[in-house]
C-alpha cells in the first residue's frame, strides 16, 4: 500500500507547484509520513486517519511559520494610484473656482484640484492626497517663493 501514498505524495506536489497558497504541500508530506507509516500499519482507515491527522496538524502548526514570510501586502497601486502620497510641483495654477490647475508628478503632468478648495500659486509644492475621476487632490507643501521667480 506504501505505492499508493508515494503516488498521492506525488500528486500533491504536482498540485502545489501549480498553486500559490502552500497549502497542498502539506498534505504531499503528510502522505509521506502515511507512507512510512504503511510499511508496518495494513489497516487502510489507520493510514487514512494518520493521513488526517498529519495533514491537519501540519497546516495549523506551520500556518504562523508560513505568514511571517509571505508578503502581506495585498495590493500594489498602480497606474493612477501610484502617485497618492507623492509630491510635486504645481505647472499651472490651481484654481478651484474656475476648475483649472496642472501638477507635475515625477514625469507625469496630471490635472489638479486643490484639497481644500483654496488656489495654489504656480511653482508650489504640493502632495498627492487622493484621485478623484481623471485629477489628482493635492494639499500646499510649501509656497513658491516669488522673489526667486524674478530674478
Amino acid at each position: 500500500m506504501w505505492q499508493f501514498w508515494l503516488i498521492a505524495a506525488g500528486v500533491f506536489f504536482i498540485a502545489e507547484m501549480a498553486t500559490v497558497g502552500f497549502l497542498v504541500f502539506w498534505f504531499g508530506i503528510g502522505a509521506l509520513v502515511t507512507m512510512f507509516f504503511s510499511l508496518f500499519i495494513d489497516n487502510i482507515y489507520i493510514q487514512a486517519c494518520i493521513f488526517l491527522f498529519t495533514s491537519t496538524l501540519l497546516v495549523f502548526l506551520t500556518k504562523p511559520l508560513v505568514n511571517r514570510f509571505i508578503n502581506k501586502k495585498q495590493s500594489v497601486p498602480t497606474n493612477a494610484y501610484s502617485i497618492i502620497g507623492k509630491n510635486g510641483l504645481v505647472m499651472q495654477e490651481i484654481n478651484s473656482v474656475k476648475g483649472t490647475g496642472q501638477v507635475k508628478i515625477g514625469t507625469e503632468v496630471w490635472s489638479a484640484k486643490s484639497d481644500n478648495g483654496q488656489s495654489i500659486p504656480k511653482d508650489s509644492t504640493i502632495e498627492v492626497l487622493k484621485i478623484d475621476g481623471v485629477k489628482a487632490v493635492v494639499k500646499l507643501i510649501s509656497v513658491a517663493n516669488t522673489k526667486a521667480q524674478i530674478l
